[in-house]
């Protein structure tokens, strides 16, 4: 199955984590600002209320995403998936079904440990035995699935509430999530390259192994990874680049709106997607195998500074700036989450690397956790004068913060 004339196995592995991620950003991560509505709506709780519950989701994932290694260890990848969805439907379903806000509280527990478990963690955890010189590749295919996840869901979930109502919609979404992780667990989740008779990208049995990893990365056991400028400027770079992302994405919309109509924006948020896609599958397919990782992230987020400066210079009117900044933000959005891992890769020995993914994983996660109500702050605080679309210094807040990312990447280079 190795060979030239049939497609690799780990092919079909990666449309399965590519379809894993539609769920857990779809259900997860696109569908607690939705769920947030819904519950202020039938409820009446207010605002801060239900925003805390959001940042629990997100805060208890983090802290679950930091022990999945070991959870894989004792249960296996199948087994660990099957229980995140299953923990994730019966969350949401919580989200709609809670009364008080102690119960609304106690769902966050189970919806934020169980989509990190079909999150950016676990996805790597699936594809990266199969690859390795092609895991870049590998991994934008898999990740796309997080951007697509947001397209059907979003719609999707607005939709159902309205026609079903909460809870019904919960039930029946969550259902289905949970039977076709069910399925893809056994049929892909299930198999290693070593139980098939098969070596990573597909190689023949004869082909000469090429190392991916720094002939400088060292062992790094125990409490000696905390300590290792390379683990902290990487997990430093991704929180960063992570915190000033959604924080500017999760106010954006409202500000394009003034300028653009609630259709046209919904259109144009929508466009930024599409470039989250092409830009994650650009730099996964055109990636050179020995370039240093840490310039292309840099480069990355220097394509998103000039996103956030063409909306400064926007000024809340220009539809023609607003577009060209949300083509640039949006090419760098897919990067923040794929990019940290591959240099992971080529920086940390194997046996770290499973450690590795999920710390900085969770160490993003719960940065960003507070970043929708940090961006939201900074409107209140500092208002913009003119067109109603106009916040500049959560503009500039977020070029200031991606541009310390890039610091950081820097500031723990290996040349090759």
């Amino acid at each position: 199955m190795g060979g030239s004339t049939t497609l690799f196995y780990g092919w079909r592995v990666v449309a399965a984590a590519f379809t894993l991620a539609v769920f857990g950003w779809g259900l997860g991560f696109y569908g607690p600002p939705i769920y947030l509505h819904a519950v202020r709506e039938a409820r009446g709780w207010s605002l801060t209320l239900v925003s805390c519950a959001v940042t629990i989701h997100f805060l208890f994932g983090a802290l679950v995403i930091a022990n999945l290694p070991r959870l894989y260890r004792n249960f296996g990848v199948p087994a660990i998936s099957k229980a995140g969805a299953i923990a994730l439907a019966f969350g949401i379903t919580g989200w709609a079904l809670a009364e008080q806000p102690w119960q609304l509280f106690a769902a966050t527990l189970l919806s934020g440990a169980g989509w990190v478990a079909l999150g950016a963690a676990a996805v790597n955890a699936i594809v990266a035995p199969w690859f390795v010189r092609k895991r870049p590749a590998a991994l934008a295919q898999a990740y796309n699935g997080a951007s697509i996840g947001g397209v059907i869901f979003s719609p999707l979930w607005s939709a159902a509430i309205g026609w079903l109502g909460f809870p019904l919609a919960a039930a029946l979404i969550g259902t289905v999530m949970v039977v076709a992780v069910w399925l893809l667990a056994d049929a892909f989740f299930a198999r290693s390259p070593q139980q098939m008779g098969l070596r990573p990208d597909g190689d023949l049995a004869l082909t000469p192994t090429i190392s991916i990893t720094s002939p400088t990365a060292r062992p790094l056991p125990g409490k000696l990874l905390w300590r290792d400028a390379r683990f902290l400027t990487l997990a430093t770079g991704m929180a960063l680049g992570l915190f000033a992302q959604i924080g500017l994405l999760a106010h954006l919309f409202s500000l394009l709106v003034p300028a653009m109509g609630a259709a046209i924006a919904g259109l144009a948020a929508g466009a930024a997607t599409a470039a989250a896609i092409a830009g994650r599958s650009l730099v996964g397919w055109l990636m050179p195998v020995g370039c240093d990782r840490r310039l292309v992230a840099c480069a990355s987020y220097l394509v998103q500074i000039a996103g956030s400066l063409a909306f400064l210079l926007a000024g809340g009117d220009s539809v023609p700036l607003l577009l060209m900044g949300i083509v640039l933000f949006g090419a760098g959005i897919g990067n923040a989450t794929s990019l940290p891992p591959l240099i992971a890769q080529v920086e940390f020995v194997s046996d770290d690397l499973a450690r590795v993914v999920p710390l900085i994983v969770a160490i993003g996660q719960a940065t960003y956790a507070f970043a929708p109500a940090a961006f939201g702050l900074i409107r209140e605080v500092a208002p913009a004068e003119g067109a109603a679309g106009a916040a500049p210094w959560l503009f500039v807040t977020a070029a200031i913060i991606q541009a310390l990312a890039i610091a950081a990447l820097l500031g723990s280079r290996r040349c090759r």
